[in-house]
């Protein structure tokens, strides 16, 4: 299928679309339930519209563990129903949707306790392996495992041998959850959604009871506009109630926001070939392999401060090294995290008190005519989310539309992405990069790899790696601004790459020479380079003493320290 750029030309299209013609379904939200459901919508035949009020995934949807799982601690919580549906999604999006952005990990469990853990969790891990099977979507993932005391150490030397008995070892999957948000939208606008990033809604269009539509601010550009839609999802995650309270309605549930922080260290600071789950007195601990570093979350607190940048602080940071150091041999310091982040999660209030137990099943309604709202969930069953959230807005249309096929349509980059990848060492001698390079390219782009080493063919110099970011090429800052419509040099930085969390300084040195690539594409002056690079040091700066106080409110008042480049 043809695939569709997301650039500043097609973002003044799409806007000057949706001004002009009234649509079927209008999602307000970037996040992956947002871009789910536009995709969802669009593939049904709907003319759809999707608005971001700043940049796609910029919010939780950018700031996850990075799995995709099945959830194993619900097993305990006896939530069979929603452990078999995310596994059934795991397997789809291994399988079929997306095999180029999603790759099985494996976990190791270290046991505490002789006989009895072992029946109990081994138990668990099995049944896990089972519902599995029984989606239709198990296989591409080993079976568990039990190994001894001896083989886990040989599995993951980093461990304490005291700190063990034995262990299991299973499966689950992970992506780049920015990554994979980017992908999905451009999947939407290739189908033909029309789709806008810095585009706020302000308001609601009201004929009598009925939302007729949205008012939207384009903050880039500036200025208002009407967008008509015979329906209108609110995918705003956290956002939900703060969106709901647009229609002056008194909305039908809440969403809660918990806070969740990880850290990223070298991959060379735990030497271990799986990643690791452990037991917390309040949920679980993760140790995940994350390309040449480990990503160490998370945690599990109540926020009702700043949702746009939520703050870790000290005490968060404290937490996990002293719960990740009490397996370790050789213990991690403040000195060995290069990053830190902090996400919330959308839960639905008022099922419980404490947060790490608020179900992560999904709501959906139809609170006002015309308006359909989605929150809840986790990001595995994001797609399930997208199809309640679309089927709920079809009964408000006047003519019957498709069910839904997202299960059997694969997002961009993943057709004719395993023919490339057996042939990566040929592209490699064919272009001249290293096959660790084209590998890197094949699992972020899939078979759009072809469009970034275009890019490198028109200009060998952006074959070159960006300076104190080797990881990463100088053409993916140029194909992020040209194709998947980062709009600032933080959305580079942060999302499109994660350069902000796998580097020591934050990013802060391959700063301004990613902003002059991506002066040409955006049409900057001197002036904007110096505005984008100045805001992200300071952006950096501000997390940086937020990590140093003690609690959320003083965290919190630090982060807020840096203003957003595009105020809201």
């Amino acid at each position: 299928m043809r695939t569709t750029a997301l650039g500043p030309a097609e973002r003044a299209e799409a806007l000057a679309h949706m001004a002009e013609r009234e649509l079927d379904v209008l999602v307000v939200g970037g996040g992956v339930v947002g871009a789910g459901t536009a995709l969802d919508a669009v593939t049904r035949g709907l003319s759809t519209g999707i608005v971001e009020a700043r940049d796609w995934a910029s919010g939780t949807s950018s700031r996850s563990s990075k799995l995709i799982h099945g959830g194993l601690r619900y097993l305990e919580m006896l939530d069979f129903a929603l452990v078999r549906e995310a596994l059934k999604e795991r397997g789809l999006l291994l399988q079929r949707i997306a095999p180029h952005l999603v790759k099985p990990v494996p976990f190791l469990y270290p046991l505490q306790h002789r006989g009895w853990e072992r029946l109990y969790a081994g138990t668990g891990v099995a049944l896990y392996d089972a519902l599995a099977a029984a989606s239709g979507h198990g296989r591409g993932l080993p079976y568990h495992r039990h190994l001894s005391r001896g083989h886990a150490l040989r599995v993951a030397p980093a461990l304490r041998r005291d700190a063990l008995v034995g262990a299991l070892q299973y499966y689950d999957a992970q992506m780049d959850d920015a990554r994979y948000v980017a992908t999905l939208v451009r999947t939407a606008a290739a189908y033909g959604a029309h789709a806008a990033n810095r585009a706020r809604v302000v308001g609601f269009l009201r004929e009598g009871e009925r939302v007729v539509g949205a008012r939207v601010r384009d903050l880039e550009q500036g200025g208002e506009f009407e967008v008509r839609a015979k329906q209108v999802v609110n995918a705003t995650g956290v956002w939900t109630d703060d969106t709901q309270r647009l229609t002056a309605e008194r909305g039908q549930f809440h969403v809660r926001a918990s806070k969740g922080i990880h850290l990223v260290v070298p991959r060379d600071r735990i030497h271990s070939t799986t990643g690791l789950i452990l037991r917390t007195e309040k949920s679980v601990l993760f140790v995940i392999p994350w390309g040449r570093h480990w990503i160490i979350g998370t945690t599990d607190t109540d926020w009702d401060l700043d949702k746009a940048h939520p703050a870790a602080s000290s005490a968060d940071i404290d937490y996990l090294l002293d719960h990740v150091n009490s397996v370790l041999a050789v213990p991690l310091t403040r000195d060995d995290v290069e990053g830190v982040y902090a996400g919330l999660r959308p839960l639905l209030a008022g099922e419980s008190e404490a947060t790490s137990k608020l179900s992560r099943e999904h709501t959906v309604a139809h609170t006002v005519p015309g308006l359909v709202v989605v929150a809840g969930g986790k990001y595995t069953t994001y797609r399930v989310m997208a199809k309640d959230a679309v089927d709920a807005a079809v009964h408000g249309l006047d003519h019957r539309v498709a069910p839904c096929c997202t299960e059997d349509v694969p997002l961009l980059g993943a057709e004719g992405y395993p023919a490339m990848w057996n042939a990566r060492a040929r592209i490699a001698a064919r272009t001249g990069l290293h096959v660790a390079r084209v590998e890197h390219l094949l699992n972020r782009y899939g078979s759009l790899t072809d469009e970034v080493l275009a890019l490198i063919a028109d200009d060998p110099r952006l074959g070159e790696p960006l300076p104190y970011a080797d990881d990463y090429l100088k053409a993916e800052v140029v194909y992020a601004c040209s194709h998947e419509g980062a709009r600032h040099l933080d959305d580079v930085l942060t999302r499109r790459t994660r350069i902000s969390i796998e580097t020591f300084d934050r990013g802060t040195r391959s700063a301004r020479e990613c902003a002059e690539l991506m002066a040409p594409v955006l049409g900057w002056d001197s002036a904007q380079i110096e505005r984008e690079v100045a805001h992200y040091e300071k952006r950096v700066e501000a997390e940086r003493e937020s990590q140093r106080q003690p609690d959320d409110q003083t965290a919190d008042a630090a982060r807020l320290g840096a203003p957003d480049i595009v105020p809201l």
